[in-house]
């Protein structure tokens, strides 16, 4: 994998429940609850419970950010009762198998636990870091 070395902002992003983590894989789209200026090319590490902990499942490539009043009207509904601000649409998604979990990764020492991953953001020190791991320990699969 390349270095990422850039003036892009990288992320991590929790995914709460089982349904919600088979929907981004499936329609390559998330719907952050969390205020951050989100910009095509950056970067999302995707994180998950496991039975090891919270474990990184995966990331992806923003291609556009999607303004909730910008979207459906079936969606922005959605969006509306859940106070999610919009949905983040991947270029580039990868999934790894199995989950990486973040104790066995450079970000294993911090104090950060549980929903406080949620929009924890990531210097290019740590991603290039995680991108090493993640290549030595998992299996890596581009979403189509």
């Amino acid at each position: 994998m390349k270095k990422v070395i850039s003036s892009h902002r990288n992320f991590v992003l929790r995914i709460a429940k089982d349904e919600w983590f088979k929907q981004v894989f499936s329609i390559k789209k998330y719907y952050p609850g969390i205020p951050r200026r989100w910009k095509p090319n950056d970067l999302i590490f995707l994180v998950k419970r496991t039975d090891k902990g919270d474990s990184f499942v995966g990331y992806g490539v923003i291609k556009k950010f999607i303004e909730r009043n910008k979207l459906s009207k079936a969606e922005r509904e959605e969006c509306e009762k859940m106070g999610w601000r919009g949905a983040l649409i991947f270029s580039e998604l990868y999934k790894f198998d199995p989950p990486l979990p973040i104790k066995e990764t450079i970000l294993g020492g911090l104090k950060v636990r549980g929903r406080y991953w949620h929009g924890y953001p990531l210097t290019d020190e740590q991603v290039n870091s995680l991108l090493e791991a993640v290549e030595k320990s998992c299996n890596i699969r581009k979403v189509d």
